[in-house]
């Protein structure tokens, strides 16, 4: 069983990781969705929601752009981390399955820089 968080607007990937509006959680059984929920972002605060995610049993998160830091911390917990990622939650979590969602790798560094982040 793999857990997949979403970070999204509703259905959507949202840009920002830190200010979503929701998780969308999908378990997959072999590369099959079984289960999805939505849950609510409990909250912005720095390094929160990393542990958040690892103590629901989350090994992977896709969004559009993340902080460093965050990325760092999700790392450390071994899990995967998928940004660049668009579109609908659902089926960015299956391309994912399907092997062919692919991190962009686009961090945000510095928050000054908000245009970057699609803000």
């Amino acid at each position: 069983m793999i857990k997949i968080a979403v970070a999204s607007e509703n259905e959507k990937v949202t840009e920002h990781f830190g200010h979503c509006v929701n998780f969308n959680i999908f378990e997959a059984l072999n590369n099959q969705i079984v289960k999805s929920e939505s849950i609510p972002n409990p909250g912005h605060k720095p390094g929160f929601l990393p542990n958040f995610l690892n103590d629901r049993g989350v090994n992977v998160v896709i969004s559009g752009g993340m902080g460093g830091g965050a990325v760092d911390i999700f790392n450390e917990k071994g899990i995967e981390v998928i940004v660049g990622a668009s579109g609908n939650a659902k089926a960015a979590a299956e391309a994912y399955l399907q092997g062919t969602l692919k991190s962009t790798g686009s961090v945000c560094h510095e928050h000054q820089h908000h245009d970057e982040c699609g803000e």
